[in-house]
């Protein structure tokens, strides 16, 4: 893919997964008290969802390009769910419920998380040429493992909570 390509690309997946990031923080909850979800089912939910995501990373087999002539990466798999995943959109709903009004920081939280994304996604050949093909390997298996922790401590926090309450 060209350079100008991929850019476009790059912001076009951005735009999509700050969209549907802030649609989660701003009507999440009312998805979820319409669907009759607890919060806590869906801390479980979502920990066991990075949980599958870690073990992938971990395993490598998050290496495997997706090409499919008729799909437009930018939406899938780059906006969903690799920037706005399952694991992001349950964290981005746990923080709207916990955060106090206004809900500012976490909408600035979103905004600052997707800028610094598009900033690596912009620079991805240069890091890719620095770190080098171990490189990229060490750092997927340790930010594997980081998010394999998380994961677990998101999913016990909602069985806690589903079991104490």
């Amino acid at each position: 893919m060209e350079a100008q390509q991929r850019n476009k690309v790059i912001d076009k997946a951005i735009l999509v997964a700050i969209a549907v990031l802030l649609l989660f923080a701003c009507a999440g909850k009312f998805i979820l008290s319409y669907l009759d979800v607890s919060m806590a089912s869906l801390r479980v939910a979502g920990g066991l969802l990075l949980l599958l995501i870690a073990l992938q990373m971990l395993q490598g087999e998050l290496d495997t390009p997706v090409i499919d002539k008729e799909r437009d990466v930018a939406i899938t798999p780059l906006a969903l769910p690799l920037l706005a995943g399952p694991g992001t959109l349950t964290s981005v709903m746990l923080l709207m419920s916990e955060s106090p009004s206004p809900h500012i920081s976490v909408v600035v939280g979103i905004i600052a998380a997707m800028f610094v994304s598009w900033l690596i996604l912009r620079q991805a050949n240069f890091i890719d040429n620095w770190i080098g093909a171990e490189g990229e390997v060490i750092i997927t298996q340790l930010l594997g493992f980081l998010l394999a922790a998380l994961a677990v401590e998101i999913g016990s926090t909602g069985i806690r909570e589903l079991f104490l309450s």
